[in-house]
C-alpha cells in the first residue's frame, strides 16, 4: 500500500502544476485579447472621429468589419467592432481599464 502513495502524491502535484499553468495561460490570453479589442476600438474611433462625418465613418467601419471578418472570423464582425469602439470610448486610458479589471 505504501508503494501507491508516492504515485498518488506525484499525480496530485503534477495535476496542480497543470491547473496552475492553464489558469495562467487563460489569464494571459484574456488580458491580451482585452488589450487587442481596446486598441482596435481606439484606432477605429480615432479614424472615424478625425473624419467627423457619420455616414463616412459608418462606411469605414462596415468595410473594415467585412475585411477583418473574412480574414480572422466572426470575432471581428460589425457588431463586435462597434463594441470594441464603445469599450475604448468608455475607457480612454488603458491603465484605468487595466486597474479596473484587477479589482
Amino acid at each position: 500500500m505504501n508503494d501507491i502513495f508516492p504515485e498518488q502524491a506525484l499525480f496530485a502535484d503534477i495535476s496542480i502544476l497543470i491547473e496552475q499553468a492553464r489558469a495562467t495561460v487563460a489569464a494571459q490570453a484574456n488580458h491580451t485579447a482585452t488589450l487587442l479589442y481596446w486598441k482596435a476600438g481606439r484606432m477605429i474611433n480615432t479614424v472615424v472621429l478625425q473624419e467627423k462625418r457619420a455616414e463616412y465613418g459608418k462606411r469605414i467601419v462596415s468595410a473594415l468589419a467585412a475585411q477583418l471578418q473574412a480574414k480572422f472570423g466572426r470575432t471581428f464582425e460589425l457588431r463586435n467592432l462597434r463594441r470594441m469602439m464603445q469599450f475604448a470610448d468608455q475607457f480612454p486610458d488603458w491603465e484605468l481599464c487595466r486597474r479596473w479589471r484587477h479589482n
